[in-house]
């Protein structure tokens, strides 16, 4: 079966850095897109960056110039470098990926548990 496991998360003063990575693992034909969402309390969840197979990227405005979204197609992980965080970065992040298993002739999304990230003083 195939699994993503976020990690990374944790808790840091508004204007920190946070790195999380979401690492796949399992029996994987080909990774396509992979996507960061987050979900706060009491709000749909949201997209944060996605990055294609080739590279591009597209972030939310809300992030534009503070994430970066990366990808090491050896390891199979997906990375996003959070810079000047602020409270209302607060949420669950999960990562997404479009995966074909080994033995299959489509991708479908798969999705990790999550992992929190909280701003505050």
């Amino acid at each position: 079966q195939v699994q993503l496991v976020e990690s990374g998360g944790g808790l840091v003063q508004p204007g920190g850095s946070l790195r999380l990575s979401c690492a796949a693992s399992g029996s994987i034909f080909s990774i396509g897109a992979m996507a960061w969402y987050r979900q706060a309390p009491g709000k749909q969840r949201e997209l944060v960056a996605g990055i294609t197979g080739g590279g591009s990227t597209n972030y939310a405005d809300s992030v534009k110039g503070r994430f970066t979204i990366s990808r090491d197609n050896g390891k199979k992980t997906v990375f996003l470098q959070m810079n000047s965080l602020r409270s209302e970065d607060t949420a669950v992040y999960y990562c997404s990926a479009e995966i074909r298993p080994i033995g299959t002739v489509r991708s479908g999304a798969y999705w990790g548990q999550g992992t929190q990230v909280t701003v505050s003083s």
